[in-house]
């Protein structure tokens, strides 16, 4: 008889995770939730996605990385949107963005590492052209994720830009003679509805505008961040580099 191969420790999370998110989708049908029942299929999918690439560019995922993405998918779904750890923990969307950012430069770094293997190119970049293509393509998907929360808001009404409130306004819109100077008000009293939001809620209402900003901001950071590591592993190409980065290799 064959010997039954141990799971690996990203199988032994993934089994864990995914078994959490079927006890959940459970519970929301019994609730007829139908918003969080969508959730739940996203994330069951999005855990699939690791596999589905590793097989359709014969690549292989370091396990560290894969269980990085898994919690990252489990806490921005899961927590975040069911759970409500985005309101309940007010970084909780800033910490899930600076790890975006992290990630995505892993993966762009992965990118450019295979098309350094491809026996159909016969190009090498340079590290400081690795460390800036690491860093653009992690910055892309921030701004085209924030794309995707923008037009979900618009086409669903929902509020994945959330609102800031703040107390005080700067505008031009204010100068009554037109003369682009800037205005500052602060915030009194605002009226919504007949009540008095200010005195309800502390100030007015910014609709997304800081949030998505602030995101892009961390997001910067991250992928800032790894772009560093990405022009060293790129100097080195050390071994104890490229466990660190945990860079994909061809199977």
């Amino acid at each position: 008889m064959k010997k039954k191969e141990k799971l690996s420790i990203s199988k032994k999370v993934f089994l864990i995770l995914r078994c959490i998110v079927v006890i959940v989708l459970i519970l929301n049908l019994l609730h007829r939730n139908y918003e969080n029942i969508f959730i739940c299929i996203l994330t069951l999918f999005l855990f699939l996605l690791p596999s589905v690439i590793e097989r359709k560019f014969k690549v292989e995922i370091p396990e560290t990385l894969e269980i990085i993405i898994l919690i990252f998918i489990f806490s921005a779904e899961i927590l975040g949107e069911i759970n409500s750890f985005y309101t309940l923990f007010p970084n909780w969307d800033t910490i899930l963005h600076t790890i975006n950012g992290f990630i995505m430069g892993a993966i762009g770094l992965s990118m450019i590492e295979l098309l350094n293997k491809s026996q159909h190119v016969n190009i090498k970049l340079s590290p400081i052209f690795v460390a800036i293509v690491s860093f653009c393509f992690s910055m892309t998907i921030g701004v085209l994720w924030e794309f995707f929360e923008f037009g979900m808001d618009q086409v669903f009404h929902l509020d994945m830009q959330k609102d800031t409130i703040i107390q005080e306004i700067h505008s031009v819109t204010f100068d009554e003679n037109h003369l682009n100077k800037v205005h500052s008000i602060k915030v009194d009293s605002v009226i919504v509805n007949g009540k008095d939001f200010k005195k309800e809620y502390g100030g007015y209402i910014d609709i997304g505008l800081i949030d998505t900003m602030k995101d892009l901001l961390v997001n910067f950071v991250g992928a800032l961040t790894f772009s560093f590591f990405s022009y060293f592993y790129s100097q080195s190409k050390g071994n104890q580099i490229r466990k660190l980065l945990i860079v994909p290799s061809l199977k």
